[in-house]
C-alpha cells in the first residue's frame, strides 16, 4: 500500500470516528448494558415499561419495549451491579426474572416473561377508573376534585353507603387542605370565602354521595361494570428513557420541579416547610427549612418560579407569605401578608416574578378570596385586586402569569375566564375560553406574549394570544387527561401532564399531533418543566404522591 493510500485511509477512519461521536444516533448504536425481549406466552409485547434499580441506589432507570418486544438500556445508563427489575403494563405481572446482574463492558441479556395480572383493578389509573365506571360526564367530573389528595381506587374500593358518604366521608374530606394526602393529612382552618354554604352544600354532597355509593362495593362483592384499560405506548412513545430519583421521606411532595442554569434540580415541598435541592448526577438531596409565619396553620409551598437574576420565588400557601430564595447566598427573604388581608383563609399559592425587572413588582394570587396581590419588592407594600368582586360566582383565581410588560394574566379555575390586569391603570378585562366550564389551571407565557394553559375539565391545552386577544385550543387524548400545566419548548412543541392518566403529552401545535409518554408508576403529575439545554429537550416532573422526581428523555 502506498504512503498516499495509507494517509487517505487514515483520514477516512478519523472522519468515521468523528461522525459517530457527533451523531447521537450513532452513539446509541453502542452495545447496550442490558437488553432482552418481553413476551407473554408466544407473543412479543410492545409498550412495556421495564425499570431497573441498582441495589442500594435511589435512582431507577426505565426504558420501553419496541414493536418487536425488545428493550435496551444504553451502556451509559447502568453501572455494573445487581439490579431489581419491575414492569408497567396494565393487565400483566412480571413472572421473571425480577433480579439481574449487569457486568462491566459487557451486554447482559434478560428475556422477561409476563403473565396475566391477578388484580387488574390495582393497576388502573384514575383515567381508567373514570372510563370504566358508568355515569354521565357531570357525575364523573365531580371526582376530579378527589385526585389531588388520593387515587380514585380508594372510594371505588370502599363499602360506604350514600348516607355514610353524605354525613361522614364527604364533610371530612372537605375539611382537609388541598396539599393533604393519606400519609400526611392537614385540616383546613377556615373556609374559602364565597363557597357554597348550608343547604346548598348538602345538596351538592347528596348527588356525589349517591353516585359514589352506586359504583363502589357497598352493595356488590365486586364492581358491576367492566374494567377498561388504556392502550400501551406504541411507536414514538416507546423511544424514551426515564430516570426517577427517590426522595428520603414518603411525606415529601415535590409539587413544582425546575432545573436551573447549572443543571441543579429544585422543588417546592407541597406539604412541608422545605425547599428542596437535588443533584441529578448523584441523587443527593439538600433541604432548606422555612420558618412558619402562622404557627398552627397548614404547612407547604406551591408555585416555584425564577426571576431575571436567578432567584427562586414561591408562595407559602396557608402561611400567607411570599418568599424569595437567593441561590448564591442560600438565604430566604419573606413578605407575609398583614392586617385585614391576612385572614384565616388566606392562601398564597402562585408567585410570579418573571417580569419584575420591568417595574420592581411581583404578582401573586390569594385563593382565600379570589384575590390578586402585587408586591413592591423595594418597599414591601402590597396592592390587592379583586377582579370578581360583586360578580356572581363562584370563582377561583388559580394562576397569575405576567407578560413582557408585567401586566398580569390570571386563570379562573371555577369557570372559563382568562383575566388581565393592566400594570399601569389597574383596569381588569375578562375573556372566556371557547370551551365552557374548561377550568383553566396553570399557565406559561411565551416570548411572543402568548399565554399557554391547561384546561383541566376540558381535556385541552389552551393558548391566548394577548396581542390579538384570540384563543386557540387543542384536544389532549385520552378522555379524562385533564391537563394541569403547560410549557412550550425551544422547538415550539407544547408539553403537559395528567393527574389522572400518568401520561406526559407532547403536542405539535402546528399539526395537532400528540405523543403520550406513560410514566413508570403512579405519579400524580402537577407542574411541568422542560429543560431546553439538552438535545432533544428533556422533561421534568415531581411525583407528588410518590416522593420522587422523574426525568423524561425522548430519544427523538
Amino acid at each position: 500500500m502506498s504512503r498516499r493510500s495509507m494517509v487517505v485511509r487514515f483520514v477516512g477512519l478519523l472522519a468515521v470516528v468523528y461522525l459517530a461521536a457527533a451523531d447521537p444516533a450513532a452513539a446509541q448504536q453502542a452495545a447496550p448494558a442490558l437488553t432482552g425481549t418481553v413476551t407473554a406466552g408466544p407473543d412479543a409485547l410492545e409498550g412495556v415499561l421495564v425499570s431497573a434499580k441498582k441495589s442500594g441506589s435511589t435512582i431507577t432507570t426505565t426504558v420501553v419495549s419496541g414493536k418487536d418486544g425488545r428493550y435496551e438500556f444504553p451502556a451509559g445508563k447502568l453501572e455494573p451491579g445487581v439490579y431489581s427489575l419491575r414492569i408497567r403494563a396494565v393487565g400483566y405481572d412480571l413472572e421473571g426474572p425480577s433480579e439481574i446482574s449487569v457486568a462491566a463492558d459487557k451486554t447482559t441479556t434478560a428475556d422477561l416473561k409476563l403473565r396475566a395480572a391477578k388484580d387488574i383493578a390495582s393497576q388502573l389509573t384514575n383515567a381508567e377508573w373514570l372510563a370504566s365506571m358508568p355515569g354521565t360526564d357531570t357525575q364523573k367530573g365531580q371526582l376530579l376534585n378527589c385526585v389531588g389528595c388520593h387515587t380514585l381506587a380508594r372510594p371505588l374500593n370502599s363499602k360506604y353507603t350514600a348516607d355514610e358518604f353524605l354525613t361522614q366521608i364527604l364533610p371530612r374530606m372537605q375539611g382537609y387542605v388541598n396539599q393533604s394526602m393519606p400519609l400526611h393529612p392537614q385540616l383546613r382552618r377556615a373556609e374559602r370565602l364565597r363557597e357554597e354554604r348550608g343547604d346548598q352544600r348538602v345538596q351538592v354532597y347528596r348527588g356525589t354521595a349517591d353516585f359514589l355509593a352506586s359504583i363502589n362495593l357497598s352493595s356488590h362483592p365486586t364492581w358491576s361494570f367492566e374494567l377498561k384499560t388504556l392502550p400501551r405506548p406504541t411507536g414514538a412513545a416507546t423511544r424514551v428513557i426515564y430516570t426517577e430519583y427517590d426522595l428520603p421521606r414518603e411525606s415529601i411532595e415535590p409539587h413544582d420541579v425546575v432545573v436551573d442554569d447549572r443543571g441543579t434540580v429544585w422543588f417546592s415541598s407541597f406539604g412541608e416547610q422545605y425547599l428542596g435541592k437535588l443533584d441529578p448526577r448523584t441523587g443527593k438531596l439538600t433541604e432548606f427549612e422555612i420558618p412558619e409565619h402562622k404557627p398552627g396553620f397548614p404547612t407547604g409551598l406551591l408555585g416555584l418560579r425564577g426571576d431575571a437574576e436567578g432567584n427562586l420565588w414561591f408562595g407559602n400557601m396557608y402561611q400567607a407569605t411570599i418568599a424569595r430564595f437567593d441561590r448564591k447566598t442560600e438565604t430566604f427573604k419573606f413578605w407575609p401578608l398583614e392586617g385585614d388581608e391576612n385572614i384565616d383563609a388566606a392562601q398564597i399559592n402562585m408567585v410570579s416574578p418573571q417580569s419584575a425587572s420591568v417595574d420592581g413588582k411581583v404578582w401573586a394570587q390569594n385563593n382565600g378570596f379570589a384575590g390578586i396581590h402585587r408586591l413592591d419588592v423595594a418597599s414591601g407594600k402590597f396592592e390587592t385586586f379583586e377582579p370578581f368582586k360583586g360578580m356572581s360566582g363562584p370563582h377561583n383565581i388559580y394562576d397569575v402569569v405576567p407578560d413582557s410588560k408585567n401586566n398580569v394574566y390570571f386563570t379562573d379555575f371555577r369557570q372559563r375566564h382568562i383575566g388581565r390586569i393592566d400594570a399601569k391603570t389597574g383596569k381588569v378585562d375578562l375573556y372566556e375560553t371557547p370551551t365552557p366550564n374548561s377550568a383553566p389551571r396553570r399557565g406559561w407565557m411565551d416570548a411572543q406574549d402568548r399565554l399557554w394553559f391547561g384546561e383541566y375539565r376540558a381535556d385541552r391545552i389552551g393558548m391566548f394570544d394577548t396581542k390579538k386577544e384570540e384563543f386557540k385550543e387543542w384536544v389532549i387524548p385520552p378522555k379524562w387527561s385533564s391537563p394541569y400545566d403547560v410549557v412550550v419548548d425551544k422547538n415550539g412543541e407544547a408539553w403537559t401532564g395528567s393527574m389522572l392518566s400518568d401520561q406526559v403529552t407532547r403536542l405539535n401545535p402546528a399539526t395537532g399531533e400528540t405523543i403520550n409518554y406513560l410514566l413508570p408508576r403512579s405519579t400524580n403529575i402537577r407542574r411541568v418543566f422542560v429543560d431546553n439545554s439538552t438535545t432533544p429537550v428533556s422533561f421534568w416532573v415531581g411525583n407528588n404522591h410518590g416522593a420522587s422526581i422523574v426525568k423524561v428523555e425522548p430519544l427523538e
